[in-house]
């Protein structure tokens, strides 16, 4: 490709709405641009690389068993009412009606419609296991698009979906796409690891994100810094060792005065008691009802445990107003006579003789003990992990680092095949539902992921095999007839040899050039003019590494098919 004939510019200047480094280099190389929030189109050279990523993705989908099919972007919503996912997904799904008033969603996701789909196609166990997987355009109405092509409302994604006879099928099925994952990762020059993670809206029994490790990423990844026992999980998911609590004696409720405290820090220090003693309410609103989450005093709610504890659709801390309104007095609150519903973090379990709000105010009360003072409607791990805590599985110390997710794979179970009716007959002539599994990679995400992983402060470092081209030719002083000459030939010689080339045959300055070359970040660099020629050859230059190598003009070819092999 002739850089002269290249659609879009560079831009020196660093976009003012950009967030990420992704985002600033993207649009700085005129990869990408955006239409309205979260709406982006791909450039020729980003479209490129995204294309590259796709066939990889094709070539391990396919290694592992799956058919690509392709989907409708238009769905009934009877689909998501059947399944009530239409509520877990809130205003994220975008709705529309048809010239007929008929209520249609733009497929964020095609859980519903690959099932609906399975349940027209198998009938027996013979016809199990199968794996459907498309590479399709998905549309969702973030609240909040941001990160170039992070967190968008259109974006392009694989989505695979097995269905099995049983778990142990499923097993099979996830872990094959679990290494498919890590092959396509590693395939594109990434490094990602796999942490267990939330279902969130999709739903199931178990899941695990991919997470590319990059400095900018959004998520915060928690992971046992023994590097034996292997333990990751996002923040919304990871567990930890509480610590255990000395055998005690159950003492009588005491009521004490507090003057003027009402923070976990200043009631603890003013009674010489540890955080850990103290017992902390939170109140939210969860689909319009008010609860108590109560949590030892050294530990902070982790709000989507809580969420999908509650299996609510909505969750938000309680406002001043509702919150007195409930009969709460803030800052000595208490779950003690409490009727409304009250969760407790299992840390409050295993303790004893806590003290907590009298629900006075300026007073406090000791000695509060679960199950003789107050219950709760629901108890289990509400509590957010932090940096430091011990590891739950071995005893390790939990660290964090930050990732971008690209990609999740899920173990549906039964819930969707039994609402919709994919069903098999057993050998014994046994109804029973498919075993579901889904597993989603976002080719956008992806792409921006290996830029924040690969760059520098002058521009984007490509991995090989996912460079929009392979190498970068810089004519210098092209005026000259004899280096004209000789570079085109280069050129010529490059492309019949395989080589994906970008030939900068612009008539602009050296630094013009080779600050695009960097920009643009493909991983080889060959430099040709007067005085390159003058030494015999042509200069060779990684994109990743500050030295550059000469080499005879006769033997770039072979050079260059070296380098990128």
């Amino acid at each position: 490709m002739r850089f002269s004939l290249l659609f879009g510019k560079t831009q020196r200047e660093i976009p003012g709405e950009a967030e990420t480094v992704s985002h600033r280099l993207l649009l700085r190389a005129g990869m990408i641009n955006q239409l309205t929030a979260g709406v982006y189109s791909y450039m020729p050279l980003a479209w490129r690389s995204a294309r590259k990523i796709m066939d990889i993705i094709r070539d391990e989908m396919d290694a592992a068993g799956c058919q690509e099919i392709a989907m409708p972007v238009l769905q009934p919503i009877e689909l998501w009412e059947k399944s009530g996912r239409g509520a877990a997904f809130g205003d994220n799904l975008f709705r529309l009606n048809d010239r007929k008033e008929r209520t249609l969603a733009l497929g964020p996701t095609h859980e519903e419609v690959v099932t609906d789909l399975a349940a027209h196609y198998i009938q027996s166990y013979r016809d199990l296991p199968q794996r459907l997987y498309q590479i399709q355009t998905k549309l969702r109405d973030e609240p909040r698009p941001r990160g170039g092509l992070i967190r968008v409302r259109e974006f392009i994604m694989k989505d695979m979906y097995s269905f099995d006879a049983d778990d142990a099928g499923l097993e099979v099925s996830y872990q094959k796409m679990v290494q498919a994952y890590k092959n396509i990762y590693r395939r594109c020059g990434l490094k990602a690891m796999a942490i267990e993670a939330d279902s969130g809206a999709i739903g199931g029994k178990a899941s695990h994100e991919f997470m590319v490790l990059a400095e900018s990423g959004e998520d915060e990844v928690i992971f046992c810094s023994n590097s034996e026992c292997g333990y990751s999980a996002n923040l919304e998911k990871a567990v930890f060792n509480k610590g255990t609590v000395e055998a005690q004696e159950a003492l009588a409720p005491e009521e004490v005065a507090t003057p003027g405290k009402e923070s976990i820090e200043d009631v603890a220090a003013f009674l010489g008691l540890a955080p850990s003693q103290m017992l902390k309410c939170v109140f939210y609103i969860a689909d319009k009802e008010f609860v108590i989450a109560v949590i030892r005093g050294d530990l902070e709610v982790n709000e989507i445990k809580l969420k999908n504890l509650l299996k609510a659709a909505d969750l938000r801390l309680a406002t001043a107003e509702e919150v007195s309104g409930a009969g709460v007095v803030a800052g000595s609150a208490s779950p003690v006579g409490f009727k409304s519903r009250v969760v407790t973090d299992d840390s409050v379990v295993s303790g004893i003789n806590y003290v907590g709000g009298a629900n006075v105010a300026g007073r406090h009360m000791r000695n509060i003990v679960f199950g003789r003072d107050f219950n709760a409607y629901k108890t289990a791990d509400i509590a957010s992990a932090a940096v430091g805590a011990g590891c739950a599985r071995c005893g390790g110390t939990l660290q964090s680092t930050r990732g971008i997710e690209v990609g999740h794979v899920f173990k549906l179970g039964t819930f969707l095949a039994e609402t919709f009716g994919a069903v098999y007959t057993d050998a014994e002539g046994n109804q029973k539902p498919c075993v579901m599994g889904c597993y989603g990679i976002g080719v956008g995400r992806l792409l921006a992921a290996a830029i924040e992983q690969n760059h520098d402060d002058k521009g984007i470092i490509w991995p090989m095999p996912i460079a929009p081209y392979q190498v970068h030719l810089c004519g210098l002083g092209l005026e000259n007839s004899p280096v004209r000459e000789k570079a085109e030939k280069l050129y010529d010689d490059l492309k019949a040899a395989g080589i994906e080339v970008l030939f900068d045959d612009r008539q602009e300055s050296p630094g013009v050039k080779f600050n695009d070359a960097d920009l643009l970040g493909m991983p080889l660099r060959i430099t040709i003019s007067p005085r390159s020629l003058d030494k015999g050859g042509v200069e060779l230059k990684k994109r990743s590494e500050k030295a550059f190598g000469l080499v005879a003009v006769d033997d770039a070819v072979e050079a260059v098919k070296t380098a990128v092999a």
